[in-house]
């Protein structure tokens, strides 16, 4: 009975709290149709609901406003958007944050969150995975006698909180898992971990090896 109680919550949990959890989204960005005038509203125009209307918008808002930005009138606007929240002074330190952030996480050339490391810490002999941010320091490079990269060890089970260290890239060991299958094993403490073959190891490679 117990064995067959686990199987069936390993079916249905993730389900279940898939779905609460995409309901809940969608449910949210439906509300975006509340910014349209009430008589241009899809509920009021059609008579009936139709959940999802709101993903749709949102995704239109967001190609539209991209098209918009990406040519010169676009970028221009957006400069002058910029400029007058760079004088609002609570405003502008949070607003410049936040795309500094995103630039680096979504840009295509950028490198943060692209690969998934294991480095010693918090002390010698015990392992933590982490997750290249930066290996472009400046001040901090040029006042170190190493190369070093920025590193980010998230805490388990909540991977949005961690620590950032700077180490010397000598220092860390490449994985091959992806982002995803990292973030999968932290957030289950361990539990998780994504299958791999060993097959590229040069004989006497140990988990010391430096790639």
């Amino acid at each position: 009975m117990r064995k067959y109680l686990i199987a069936g919550l390993l079916v249905w949990m993730p389900l279940g709290i898939t779905f609460l959890v995409v309901r809940a989204i969608v449910g949210f960005l439906d509300k975006i149709l509340l910014w349209l005038p009430a008589q241009y509203q899809p509920d009021i125009l059609l008579g009936f609901h139709i959940p999802g209307l709101g993903v749709v918008l949102a995704v239109v808002l967001v190609l539209a406003t991209g098209m918009i930005v990406a040519n010169l009138l676009g970028r221009r606007i957006v400069a002058a958007w910029e400029a007058l929240l760079a004088r609002i002074p609570l405003v502008r330190s949070l607003y410049a944050g936040i795309k500094q952030i995103m630039e680096a996480v979504l840009a295509t050339d950028a490198k943060s969150f692209r690969k998934v490391l294991l480095i010693e810490y918090p002390r010698k002999g015990v392992w933590s995975l982490a997750f290249m941010t930066s290996d472009n320091l400046g001040e901090v490079q040029a006042k170190t006698r190493s190369d070093v990269i920025s590193v980010f060890i998230p805490t388990t089970p909540n991977p949005t909180s961690g620590f950032v260290l700077m180490v010397p890239s000598e220092d860390v060991t490449h994985l091959d898992m992806s982002v995803e299958e990292g973030l999968k094993m932290i957030i289950s403490m361990g539990v998780v971990v994504p299958a791999w073959q060993k097959n590229n190891l040069i004989n006497g490679d140990d988990i010391g090896a430096q790639q």
